[in-house]
C-alpha cells in the first residue's frame, strides 16, 4: 500500500518541489536545469474562496509548466504586497496578511541570491498576485546589480498575461470581461479553483456582487464604501472547471513556448 501511495504522488509531479528531494537529489538537478519559484499572497477572496487561493495557483501552475520543461519547484512564497482595493479588495478584510514592498523585495532579493548560490542559472518566477510585480522586478534587478559572477537568466511571468483573446472570450462567454484588476475572486480566479482545488470551493455561496468599474483613485486610510462587502470585486456566477482547465492549458502552453525560447531546455524525462 506505502509503495503504491508513493507511485501516485509521484504521477502528479511531488518528486519536482525541492521541499521533498533529499539535498543530493537537488544537487543533480541544478546543472542545465531550471528552477520555478512560485510566488502567491494570503488574501481574502470573497465568501466562496479561501484565502490560499493565489498560493494554490502558483504552485499548481509551477508544477504544471515544470512537467513540460523538466524544472523544479521551490517552496511557495505565500505572502505577497498589500492587498489594495481595486484589485485585491484592500486590507480591510481578516485573514488578509500583507507584507511591506521592502519586505517583499528582499525575501525574493534573498532567495534568488540562494538559488544562484546553488549554481542555478535558469530561474522562472511564476506570480499569481496583481500586486506583486513591481516588487519581483525590483528584487530581479537588485540581484542584477549586485550579482559580480555570472548572471543567471531570470524570467518573470503571471498566467493573466499569457491567455489568448479567444481563450478570454470563451471564458467570458456569459458575463462581459471587466478587466484583469476586478478579475478578484471572480469568474477567472473561481473556476481555476474548481479545477485545481474544488473541494475548498464553496458553490453555494457564489455570488453576484462586483464593481462596475474599478476607482480611479486610492484612499488613505482605504475605505470600505469603495469595496463590495463580499469582498468580490466582479460576478463569479459562470464560472466552471473546464474554464479553469482551458485557463491552465492555455496559459502552461504559451509560458513553455517561451521558455523553450530563452532557456537551454534539457527535455530528458524527469526521474
Amino acid at each position: 500500500m506505502m509503495q503504491k501511495v508513493i507511485t501516485i504522488e509521484r504521477s502528479r509531479g511531488m518528486n519536482r518541489l525541492i521541499s521533498n528531494m533529499t539535498w543530493k537529489e537537488y544537487r543533480d538537478k541544478v546543472e542545465n536545469g531550471i528552477l520555478i519559484l512560485p510566488v502567491g499572497s494570503t488574501e481574502q477572496h470573497g465568501p466562496h474562496l479561501p484565502l490560499g487561493v493565489d498560493t494554490i495557483i502558483a504552485t499548481q501552475f509551477s508544477l504544471a509548466i515544470a512537467r513540460e520543461v523538466n524544472a523544479v519547484v521551490a517552496p511557495t512564497v505565500s505572502y505577497g504586497y498589500k492587498s489594495l482595493p481595486a484589485s485585491g479588495g484592500g486590507p480591510m478584510f481578516p485573514g488578509t496578511i500583507d507584507l511591506n514592498g521592502s519586505t517583499l523585495t528582499s525575501l525574493v532579493y534573498d532567495l534568488l541570491k540562494e538559488f544562484v548560490a546553488d549554481g542555478w542559472k535558469q530561474i522562472l518566477i511564476f506570480s499569481a498576485h496583481y500586486e506583486n510585480e513591481a516588487f519581483l522586478s525590483e528584487a530581479c534587478d537588485l540581484l542584477l546589480r549586485n550579482q559580480t559572477e555570472e548572471f543567471p537568466k531570470v524570467l518573470i511571468c503571471n498566467w493573466w498575461d499569457n491567455l489568448s483573446a479567444e481563450t478570454v472570450s470563451r471564458v467570458f462567454d456569459e458575463v462581459k470581461f471587466p478587466g484583469w484588476a476586478l478579475e478578484h475572486a471572480a469568474i477567472s480566479e473561481t473556476s481555476l479553483m474548481m479545477h485545481l482545488s474544488p473541494e475548498l470551493v464553496n458553490e453555494d455561496l457564489i455570488t453576484d456582487d462586483g464593481m462596475v468599474s474599478p476607482p480611479t483613485y486610492q484612499s488613505f486610510p482605504p475605505s470600505k464604501s469603495l469595496i463590495p462587502a463580499t469582498g468580490c470585486l466582479h460576478s463569479a456566477r459562470s464560472s466552471s472547471a473546464e474554464k479553469g482547465k482551458l485557463i491552465v492549458e492555455d496559459a502552461t502552453k504559451t509560458i513553455v513556448s517561451f521558455l523553450k525560447k530563452e532557456f537551454s531546455l534539457d527535455l530528458v524525462t524527469f526521474k
